[in-house]
C-alpha cells in the first residue's frame, strides 16, 4: 500500500514486513508498488506544495482556493495539466526549457499548444468512470501520508478555480530555475523590487505593488511574488523505507533494479511502477518513464510474473514492453506518445516529418534509414495504430516518404 510505504520497515533475511504499530506481517512473495515523492525545490516550506497524489492535490485545491497568483515550477505532465486547468488566478509558469512540454513535445508542438491558454475552455467532460481509489483516514491519521498515485484524469471532479474574479492569465518564464524562495520578512530585508505581471502576461519595469507571502527569485534575475508555489520538478522513487538493512541494488535513479520478470536483487521481493527501475536490456522502441501507463502495466506483469514463479511456470515478456505508448491529454487535446517519440537515443543519424492543422492537429513522426521509430499525435489523427504498427514491424517507408503524413492519402487503409 503506497500509503503506509513510508511508515514500514523490511526484514528479507526473515521475509518479514513489518508496519508503524510494530505488527509484523511474514511473506512468502512480496511485491513493492511504493511509487514515488514529489521533488521539491525547497523543502518545509508551508507555501512550497508538489502533487503527486490524491491527498497532495487536495491539499493543492484548499490553497489554491484562496490564491490570487500562484508560481508552477516544472515542465512535466503535472504542470502542463495545472497551468491550463486552473481558474480565476494569475499563474506564473517557470521552466528551465526553451519550450513548454520539453519531456513530451518539441517546440513545434508547443506552438500548436500555446493558443489554448488564451481560448476559451470548452465544458468540462462527463464524469470520469474510471474506478480511483482513496486512502482509510482512520484514527491516528497524520498529515504527511502518501494517498493513491494521480491517474489521467485526476483533476476531472475537482474545483481549480481560485475565488477572486481574475481572468485567466499565464505568464511563461522560459531557460529559469528557481534560485532561492523567500517568505515576506526575507523579501522585504532585501529592499528590492519584484516584477509585475499585467493581464496579457507580459512583466514590465514597473514593480509588483502588492505584497506576498511568499517570494520566489529565478536564474533569471527575476522576483515574483505569490500566494503559493506548486513544485513540479519530477520525483525520487520511494524507496527508503525498504533498502535499510537489505541488500537492495539500486538503479542510477535511485529506483529498485529488476529484472525482466520485476524481480529485485533480494530473494522473493519483486517491485512494480514509480519505485522500480528496469534493469534489462529494453527492446529498440521501448523507454522508461514514471507514468501512470507504465505503473499500471508493471504491475499487471509483475502479479503475472509471482505467479508464474510460485508455480514454476516459464513466462514471457509482456508485450507492453516492446512500444512505448502512452495516451494522456494536455490543453484539451488527445495526445498519444509512440516509441523513441523525441528520438531518444537516435543521436543526430534520424529525420523528422511534420504535419499541423492549426488549432486541429499537430503530428510528428521520427524516422531513421527509412523506418519509423516514433511519433508525437496531438488531436484527433486516427493515426496511431497505423503508426503503432509501423513502428513494431519496422517495414522500409522509404518509398513511401512523401506520402505518409498526405492528409489527402488514406494511409490508415494502405497499410491495412
Amino acid at each position: 500500500m503506497q500509503s503506509a510505504a513510508p511508515h514500514c520497515a523490511l526484514c528479507d533475511v526473515l521475509q518479514t514486513l513489518i508496519t508503524e504499530d510494530g505488527t509484523q506481517y511474514r511473506y512468502e512473495q512480496l511485491c513493492v508498488c511504493a511509487g514515488a515523492r514529489p521533488r521539491l525545490i525547497v523543502e518545509g516550506n508551508p507555501y512550497v506544495l508538489g502533487i503527486r497524489d490524491t491527498d497532495s492535490a487536495r491539499t493543492f485545491q484548499q490553497h489554491l482556493a484562496r490564491a490570487r497568483r500562484v508560481l508552477v515550477v516544472g515542465n512535466g505532465g503535472i504542470a502542463l495539466e495545472l497551468v491550463y486547468e486552473m481558474e480565476s488566478c494569475e499563474v506564473v509558469w517557470a521552466i528551465k526549457d526553451k519550450s513548454i512540454g520539453n519531456a513530451y513535445f518539441d517546440a513545434g508542438a508547443a506552438e500548436f499548444l500555446i493558443p489554448q491558454l488564451k481560448a476559451e475552455k470548452p465544458p468540462p467532460p462527463l464524469t470520469c468512470k474510471r474506478m480511483k481509489y482513496t486512502t482509510d483516514r482512520g484514527a491516528g491519521w497524520e498529515d504527511g501520508r502518501l494517498g493513491s498515485a494521480l491517474g489521467p484524469d485526476w483533476h476531472e471532479g475537482m474545483n481549480l478555480r481560485a475565488a477572486h474574479e481574475i481572468s485567466r492569465c499565464v505568464h511563461i518564464e522560459a531557460e529559469c530555475e528557481v534560485r532561492r524562495v523567500l517568505l515576506h520578512q526575507e523579501f522585504m530585508a532585501l529592499n528590492v523590487s519584484a516584477s509585475f505581471v499585467h493581464e496579457e502576461g507580459k512583466d514590465s519595469a514597473t514593480s509588483d505593488p502588492v505584497e506576498w507571502p511568499v517570494y520566489a527569485e529565478l536564474t533569471s534575475g527575476k522576483i515574483f511574488g505569490c500566494d503559493l508555489i506548486v513544485s513540479a520538478t519530477g520525483v525520487f522513487p520511494n524507496v527508503e523505507p525498504f533498502v535499510s538493512g537489505n541488500n537492495f541494488t539500486l538503479g542510477e535513479d535511485g529506483g529498485l533494479k529488476v529484472d525482466d520478470h520485476m524481480r529485485t536483487s533480494v530473494r522473493d521481493v519483486y517491485a512494480a511502477g514509480d519505485v522500480c527501475t528496469a534493469g534489462w536490456t529494453p527492446s529498440p522502441h521501448w523507454q522508461q518513464m514514471r507514468l501512470w501507463t507504465q505503473a499500471r502495466q508493471m504491475g499487471w506483469y509483475a502479479a503475472k510474473c509471482m505467479a508464474a514463479d510460485r508455480l514454476g511456470e516459464t513466462i514471457e515478456m509482456d508485450f507492453c514492453f516492446e512500444l512505448f505508448a502512452h495516451v494522456t491529454k494536455f490543453f484539451n487535446y488527445k495526445v498519444i506518445l509512440l516509441g523513441k517519440y523525441n528520438a531518444q537515443g537516435l543521436g543526430t543519424d534520424h529525420e523528422l516529418l511534420l504535419r499541423c492543422t492549426k488549432g486541429r492537429e499537430y503530428v510528428k513522426v521520427v524516422m531513421q534509414g527509412g523506418r519509423m521509430m516514433g511519433a508525437v499525435l496531438l488531436g484527433e489523427t486516427d493515426l496511431e495504430e497505423t503508426f503503432e504498427n509501423l513502428i513494431l514491424n519496422q517495414m522500409d517507408l522509404s518509398s513511401f516518404r512523401e506520402d505518409l503524413l498526405d492528409p489527402n492519402v488514406d494511409i490508415e487503409d494502405y497499410f491495412d
